[in-house]
């Protein structure tokens, strides 16, 4: 099933070419309000995990996730590969998190941390800011879990 890897370099290539486009147009906590009250952008820098966890941890953490990124890929790839025919909701939510997975290490390798834009909030209940790989990767899990229940 690695036919479907071509959707990974989709979102490597859209995730990365929009933070490469907003880190030139914008300044670290620049951005604008799309929808009033619920959607704004702004470029943020996170050189933690979900969530900025481990943020504020001193360093090390930049090679902790970068070893943990490194091994999901391969996990997944591994994955992809034994997927037998038919399994394409399998396969494409696999590829979604993969593609979401590399734009994040790409980040964290060449610049120390992630690049995140996007901001959700509902009237003072903000959703820690997140990109285009995270939204990949929390689509491909939802997918991952639609699947599941669907097969059972």
């Amino acid at each position: 099933m690695l036919r479907y890897l071509w959707l990974s370099f989709a979102v490597i290539i859209i995730d990365q070419g929009v933070k490469l486009w907003l880190s030139h147009i914008w300044r670290v906590g620049q951005g604008v309000v799309v929808v009033p009250g619920l959607l704004n952008f702004r470029l943020v820098h996170n050189t933690g995990a979900a969530f900025s966890f481990l943020a504020g941890a001193g360093g090390w953490q930049r090679w902790l996730l970068i070893g943990i990124a490194l091994l999901v890929i391969v996990i997944i790839v591994a994955i992809l590969r034994r997927l037998k025919p038919g399994s394409t909701w399998t396969a494409v939510a696999l590829a979604l998190i993969l593609g979401g997975a590399v734009g994040n290490l790409l980040d964290r390798i060449r610049l120390g941390y992630v690049v995140d834009f996007i901001g959700a909030h509902w009237g003072n209940l903000y959703w820690p800011y997140f990109n285009i790989a995270d939204s990949a990767i929390s689509i491909g899990a939802v997918i991952l879990i639609l699947d599941a229940f669907r097969r059972h």
